[in-house]
């Protein structure tokens, strides 16, 4: 009886398991790939927002301007521990849970006030660029004043 068949059986399937173990590991790798993408495009964002909502309900206070998930407008009246009384209209209060907070309304009526004051902007040839509203303006005011010349011209 020959041994030697029997040894080179034993290293063919030792050469197969070889494979097929580098084949297990060239198919984790995809799958944990697809797994750190998950994690840092979806989950890790979505806690993220989950965190600043907690902030901003744990900061809610009498007088704040919100907007519910249902998409009704209100004043804060007062609050309770899980749940915030609106003010609607003037003799209008709705309970609400706090969790039904969609966002705090900022009014920013001095960002309007400081834009308003900002010189014009220039294009890239240093021109000075202007609305069409004001452009028609000032194409309004030329028509009236020449107007207005050619009437001095027919009266003399």
């Amino acid at each position: 009886m020959s041994f030697v068949p029997f040894f080179l059986q034993d290293a063919s399937a030792a050469g197969n398991e070889a494979v097929g173990m580098g084949g297990t590991f060239g198919m984790l790798i995809p799958l944990v790939l697809v797994m750190l993408i998950m994690y840092f495009f979806m989950i890790r964002p979505q806690n993220k927002k989950q965190k600043e909502t907690e902030a901003m309900i744990s900061a809610l206070k009498k007088g704040d301007k919100v907007v519910t998930i249902g998409g009704i407008h209100g004043v804060v009246s007062s609050t309770k521990d899980s749940t915030v009384i609106l003010k609607v209209d003037d003799g209008t209060k709705i309970e609400f849970n706090k969790t039904a907070i969609a966002t705090v309304v900022v009014d920013k009526p001095a960002e309007n006030a400081t834009e308003k004051s900002k010189p014009a902007k220039k294009s890239i040839f240093a021109f000075n660029k202007k609305s069409v509203a004001e452009e028609i303006k000032e194409s309004e005011s030329e028509n009236k004043d020449s107007d207005s010349e050619s009437e001095e011209h027919k009266d003399e």
